[in-house]
């Protein structure tokens, strides 16, 4: 790859973060038009206390895109670990220290059989992750079909912590995706995940262990969606299996807005974070103007429309 090449792929890949940094402050100052209570210090709080459950299944969609994946458990996943962790502390409130690391080993484990499935079938990611979550979700509603279990009220604080201000998840999120960043562009393993997204073959025959990078890139999905589902049953206090279930899609915005190539090989974790913090704000503001939920879906599903489609522009 030339140096010209790489150049270019650099200044795309910042345009692209220049394009999401410009429409988050255009949808501030829209905010700010619009609601007197937009830009308050209490709703900006707010805002980046609901950072962290779209902001960790992004990041594990971004490691799957890269490699040039896709996670459709992710959701499903989600729902089952809140389920887990609910019923397991009804069960046992005293056993947080051991809930939270059988959760998060769960959540790997799961992740690491969807990337040992692709390998193993050579069957395309989405096939594989799509069944492996209808499979994930039906045990999960065999098991409970409604919301239920219960949290102590310790584990629920770390859902509203704050430390100095800023909330603990903000805290813990930005401390991820900055490990995670340079991860990625500092250790060989984590460039390899770029390679083994841009030209799969070509890894393999420039000594690569492909099969390796993949089960990796979809293991770390698996954790990040445990880290997800810890924050979110902290927030809500019960274990839903559908709650997930939305998350498959929110997943995939922040990622192909902040620039990252569904095809693999580019983008970037700075970009999915700028793009989370995007669609948190564009949500945000759809709920203070009583915009109805239908129609941010509507909304979410034409932002990936057109964010892949310049994207597929922008390569020609």
């Amino acid at each position: 790859m030339s140096a010209i090449t790489v150049d270019l792929r650099r200044n795309r890949l910042l345009l692209s973060y220049l394009i999401v940094a410009v429409l988050l402050v255009l949808l501030a100052v829209a905010g700010g038009l619009l609601s007197d209570r937009f830009l308050t210090w209490r709703n900006i709080g707010n805002l980046f206390q609901q950072l962290i459950v779209l902001g960790m299944v992004s990041l594990g969609q971004t490691f799957v895109v890269l490699m040039g994946g896709i996670d459709l458990a992710i959701g499903s996943l989600v729902g089952a670990l809140t389920v887990f962790l609910a019923n397991f502390l009804e069960w046992r409130p005293d056993l947080v220290w051991l809930a939270l690391p059988l959760a998060l080993l769960a959540a790997t484990a799961a992740g690491a059989l969807n990337g040992l499935l692709t390998v193993v079938l050579r069957v395309h990611p989405l096939i594989v992750t799509l069944g492996m979550s209808s499979i994930i979700f039906g045990a999960t509603l065999m098991y409970r079909k409604e919301p239920g279990g219960s949290v102590p009220r310790a584990f629920a604080d770390i859902a509203y912590a704050k430390v100095g201000g800023i909330p603990f998840s903000a805290i813990v999120l930005v401390a991820i995706f900055a490990l995670a960043g340079l991860w990625l562009q500092r250790t060989r393993t984590g460039r390899s995940i770029y390679f083994v997204g841009g030209d799969r073959e070509a890894a393999r025959l420039n000594g690569l262990p492909v099969d390796r990078i993949v089960v990796l890139a979809y293991a770390l999905s698996g954790l990040c969606a445990g880290i997800a589902a810890i924050f979110l049953t902290a927030r809500t206090g019960v274990g839903d299996p559908r709650i997930g279930a939305a998350l498959t899609l929110q997943s995939v915005t922040p990622v192909v807005v902040g620039g990252t190539i569904l095809a693999g090989g580019r983008g970037g974790v700075l970009g999915t974070f700028l793009g989370v913090l995007l669609v948190t704000m564009l949500n945000s503001l759809l709920n203070f103007v009583n915009v109805s939920s239908y129609y941010q879906w509507v909304i979410q599903g034409l932002i990936i429309i057109i964010a892949v489609g310049i994207h597929t522009t922008r390569r020609r």
